[in-house]
């Protein structure tokens, strides 16, 4: 079974999806106190090692794919696009952390503001360390939500060599096509206001549409997650 590292855990989009594909999550870093509650709700035994910058290869344990939706504000059209000069860009981070894990997947999500200013960049840094890469245009829409949130997905893959053949491929038609492997997942079922409220100790309503507003879709993770598990040896 693969194992997960989430990074920028949110609520748990990633960490639910890849965890209904077969995968493991092991750990998660997560800083927000009302994600972090819910976090640790729904994934008690599940350590949170919180701000990315204080994790490392030598004291935490290597995942077979990390994964994580790095913030978005340097890059959306709805805020001022400073990129890299922004001071929320960590995506410096997350490339640290590939070079010191060497996780045999990496899986990124941002907002589609990306594409044309720092896409290509990112996956230049992790074709640097030896991966194979591809991204994604896959709305939310793909997997049956009532409306667009279009997110770009990238995936990396280190073993380039063994995968020859086998490249990983999700067409928006294939994500439309595959909803069925979530075996009974609805897009109502999550993210939702009940995956996030009453006992998470923090039942402010404005906290829980910020938290699932940056939360990504459990399905579209999902998806991507089996085509992983499908291609690994």
């Amino acid at each position: 079974m693969l194992t997960v590292g989430s990074l920028f855990a949110g609520i748990g989009g990633f960490d639910l999806g890849l965890e209904r594909a077969g995968m493991r999550v092991i750990w998660q870093s997560e800083i927000d106190p009302y994600a972090s509650a819910v976090l640790k709700k729904h994934w008690p035994d599940v350590p949170n090692h919180g701000d990315i910058r204080s994790i490392h290869a030598g004291n935490v344990q290597r995942p077979d794919v990390l994964c994580g939706g790095f913030p978005c504000q340097p890059y959306s059209v709805a805020g001022e696009r400073m990129g890299a000069d922004d001071d929320r860009a960590l995506w410096p981070e997350c490339a640290r952390l590939v070079e010191e894990f060497r996780p045999d997947w990496f899986i990124g999500e941002n907002v589609v503001g990306i594409v044309g200013m720092a896409i290509d960049d990112m996956l230049t840094d992790l074709e640097s360390l030896g991966y194979s890469t591809r991204a994604f245009d896959i709305p939310a829409g793909a997997v049956g939500a009532p409306h667009e949130r279009r997110r770009i997905f990238m995936v990396a893959n280190a073993n380039s060599d063994r995968q020859q053949g086998r490249q990983l491929w999700l067409s928006k038609d294939e994500c439309a096509a595959r909803p069925s492997a979530s075996e009974g997942l609805k897009w109502n079922d999550l993210p939702s206001p009940a995956f996030c409220r009453g006992t998470d100790g923090i039942p402010n309503r404005t906290h829980r549409l910020r938290a699932l507003g940056n939360a990504i879709v459990p399905q579209i993770a999902e998806i991507i997650g089996r085509a992983i598990v499908e291609a690994n040896p």
